[in-house]
């Protein structure tokens, strides 16, 4: 079951933490992973590991938020999964501010990652899975972006929620095709557990935990499958009962 050994699967953002997470449980499932981040290094590290543990991958480092970057590294190829998981604010650095204090030259970097680079990525390999008759796509959205939230990250919201009506969109035009579209919106997530902070947050959370970039791979490994192939058009929450639909 979610057997992907026979699919070429392309995640954004994975040279780190949540895009790893998926990159390894997509390897672990048999699939051909090509690993994305704007960081090269970040990219060969991760495929480096991904291959010493007998998965096979390979590193396509690319800007998402450039489409000419993102056409050519794919260069005609046919990706079967997309998992749209590049996001924060890109190669800048969020930081957190109340909207009314921001301008707009600050509204530019999550804007254009969570939402066009969503596009970009997203428009290049529907041609592809349309042709072959199937294809995955995942967006791994936010509760950010389905539910207003109190932290200083208007824009993201907006990128993050804007990914999530688009892509619920795209699904339906592309539902008789053979393509699937998704979302996750994913609640209070830790690359690693531990810290004071951490385990204050979790305590906040139904589940009494936080999420794991595992957590995420395993769901994304499930819309990936054939098994899934009647879900679509969904933005499922994962968030350890923090976010109900």
């Amino acid at each position: 079951m979610f057997d992907l050994s026979k699919r070429t699967a392309l995640v954004t953002g994975a040279g780190q933490g949540m895009g790893t997470g998926v990159a390894e449980v997509f390897g672990t499932q048999g699939a051909h992973v090509l690993v994305n981040d704007i960081d090269s290094d970040r990219a060969e590290a991760v495929v480096e590991r991904l291959r010493t543990e007998g998965h096979r991958a390979e590193a396509m480092p690319f800007d998402v938020t450039d489409l000419d970057a993102v056409r050519t590294a794919l260069g005609g190829r046919t990706i079967d999964i997309l998992v749209n998981n590049a996001g924060n604010a890109g190669a800048e650095r969020m930081a957190p501010r109340a909207f009314v204090d921001t301008t707009p030259d600050e509204w530019v970097a999550p804007l254009a990652v969570n939402l066009d680079g969503v596009m970009n990525c997203t428009h290049a390999v529907l041609p592809g899975m349309i042709e072959q008759g199937w294809g995955r796509v995942i967006g791994v959205v936010s509760g950010a972006g389905t539910q207003g939230v109190h932290i200083g990250v208007a824009a993201y919201s907006a990128g993050k929620g804007g990914a999530a009506a688009l892509l619920r969109s795209v699904a339906l035009e592309v539902a008789r095709k053979g393509v699937t579209v998704n979302s996750i919106a994913l609640g209070l997530m830790s690359n690693a557990g531990g810290s004071d902070v951490t385990s204050g947050l979790a305590k906040t959370i139904p589940a009494g935990r936080l999420g794991t970039p595992q957590d995420l791979g395993a769901l994304c490994a499930y819309l990936a499958s054939d098994e899934a192939s009647w879900m679509t058009a969904q933005t499922i929450p994962l968030a350890g009962g923090a976010i109900t639909s």
